[in-house]
């Protein structure tokens, strides 16, 4: 569960302030909202990557609001992927476990469960260096979910791909929620996204937050009208 309570988080001239919503555990929530309303910077104050001026973070039953990224439970896809690209496929989906003193082990069973799990199995001996956009995109997902987070976040993790791919993803990541049963939230600013994977969709906009209900495909308005 992902609860937060009258937050308050400032980024420059921009302020987001007394945001408040909840995404229930197992859920896959969605927060969309037009470029620079705020996605990623309640993303990262969620995640403890920015500063809460005031309110609370709450993940399951625990208050997170102070605590270190690290001491959240949460993984984390940013944007750009952020691969690590002098490493090995296998190491990327490992350095959580490694720098987490896993076992060899225990890394080489969890990796291997994760890479047949996200279709990658064929590349761990691979670089970073070469891969399409979509075996990049389950690498970092492998990466977040290597640790068992009981919470995933995406920030915008479809926006570099193209449409058959981002179809293959929404396979995937209907797969990893069912495997896993993390509590997921996604940022995007397409509605296809939100009629694909979502149970809950929360839109950002004019500095506050709000929760909408789902229009499925036979119904896809744009962003202005959600």
């Amino acid at each position: 569960m992902i609860r937060v309570e009258n937050l308050t988080i400032r980024a420059g001239e921009f302020r987001l302030r007394d945001v408040s919503f909840e995404a229930p555990t197992g859920s896959y929530a969605v927060l969309m909202g037009k470029t620079g309303s705020g996605k990623t910077t309640l993303l990262e104050g969620i995640c403890g990557l920015k500063r809460i001026e005031s309110g609370s973070v709450f993940l399951g039953d625990r208050d997170v609001t102070y605590a270190k990224p690290a001491e959240r439970g949460i993984g984390f896809v940013p944007q750009d992927g952020a691969l690590f690209r002098t490493m090995t496929v296998y190491d990327n989906i490992a350095f959580a476990l490694t720098v987490r003193g896993w076992s060899d082990g225990e890394i080489r069973e969890r990796v291997d469960e994760l890479a047949e799990l996200l279709g990658v199995t064929h590349l761990l001996d691979r670089h970073i260096t070469g891969l399409s956009g979509g075996e990049q995109q389950r690498i970092s997902l492998g990466r977040a979910l290597a640790a068992r987070p009981s919470i995933l976040c995406l920030d915008e993790p479809l926006s570099a791909l193209d449409d058959d791919t981002r179809e293959e993803m929404y396979t995937l990541l209907r797969s990893v929620r069912e495997h896993s049963h993390v509590t997921t939230l996604h940022i995007t600013h397409n509605i296809a996204e939100t009629q694909n994977l979502a149970d809950r969709l929360f839109i950002i906009a004019n500095g506050g937050l709000t929760e909408r209900p789902i229009k499925r495909p036979d119904s896809t308005p744009s962003i202005e009208t959600v």
